[in-house]
């Protein structure tokens, strides 16, 4: 293991430790006595050191954990018993003791969105029709209300905006996994310190600035097409089309509290991670289901099926 790289950030946190694992490439900030040997996020056999990375962003905000190790361990235990028995040996036998809480970085994004749009406004009116039906052999003249509907162009301009976008910045929690954790609770967000993380594993950035920006403003830009279905006038619209303009941009770095239990399963098959949202407990994880499984038990069932069928007799 290289030479220990240490950096003194403050009196309450104590020196810290810059880590490295080699398999997933996720970069931890820890303390001396929190040193680990393996990846919360990967279940790597061994982390190893390597020096700070000029130019990564430090925090500007971070969320406490709300979640104990005990509440944590049992939302995995829960979790993992409620899988399927077709799911990859090994995984409903985990061990959620080994659930660990990592201080995940992401970035935080605001934005003021203006959105030239286009569309068709539906306006419903009704008429009444006659129609003519046969009834006990006899033609017979009847009366309905029809539903028709006017189209008429839209086009506009909506302004506003858009808040709390999280993204990660971390190589080793995807962006969708995290989207699958949260909401989370900003309202509680504080100023980042080094006490915050006192006695917590912390993950450095390590994806780029410009990486999470992208992502940052395409999922704004989704949010303004949301907003602008809201907005639609009429009974029904269609062909909604808009051209997003983004400005007075703001992104931060946030550190977000998760418990992560790492499960390697099997020899070359990507890990399991489970997760669990610090704040609110919501757990996110897809099992490996096992195509062996699957077969043995349709293969069980077809052999049932055709000794039922021998024993009554349809062998005949």
């Amino acid at each position: 293991m290289p030479e220990q790289t240490r950096e003194t950030t403050s009196a309450v946190a104590g020196p810290l430790l810059h880590l490295g694992c080699p398999s997933c490439g996720a970069r931890l900030v820890v303390e001396p006595a929190l040193r680990t040997t393996r990846c919360p996020y990967c279940a790597a056999p061994s982390v190893v050191e390597r020096p700070r990375v000029p130019g990564v962003p430090e925090p500007v905000f971070a969320l406490g954990f709300a979640l104990t190790h005990t509440s944590a361990r049992e939302h995995v235990a829960r979790w993992l018993r409620t899988r399927s028995r077709f799911t990859r040996s090994g995984i409903r036998s985990a061990k959620p003791d080994e659930v660990r809480g990592v201080y995940v970085p992401a970035y935080l994004y605001s934005v003021l969105a203006h959105a030239r749009f286009s569309a068709s406004i539906g306006e419903n009116y009704q008429v009444q029709e006659t129609y003519t039906t046969t009834e006990n052999g006899k033609t017979v003249t009847r009366t309905r209300t029809v539903t028709h509907t006017e189209w008429r162009p839209l086009r506009g301009e909506l302004s506003t905006y858009v808040p709390d976008v999280l993204v990660t910045a971390s190589t080793g929690l995807r962006n969708e996994e995290l989207e699958a954790l949260e909401p989370f609770d900003l309202r509680v967000l504080a100023r980042y310190s080094p006490a915050l993380i006192s006695g917590w594993v912390a993950e450095e950035p390590s994806l780029s600035r410009e990486q999470c920006l992208e992502l940052a403003r395409r999922e704004a830009v989704e949010r303004m097409g949301e907003r602008l279905e809201r907005f639609m006038p009429g009974d029904s619209h269609r062909e909604l089309s808009h051209e997003a303009r983004l400005e007075w941009e703001a992104l931060d770095v946030c550190l977000l509290p998760v418990w992560v239990l790492a499960v390697r399963y099997a020899e070359g098959a990507p890990p399991l991670r489970v997760l669990v949202n610090g704040q609110t407990g919501e757990v996110h994880g897809k099992a490996p289901i096992s195509v062996w499984k699957v077969v043995l038990a349709v293969l069980v069932v077809v052999l049932l099926v055709a000794a039922g069928w021998l024993a009554s007799g349809g062998a005949r």
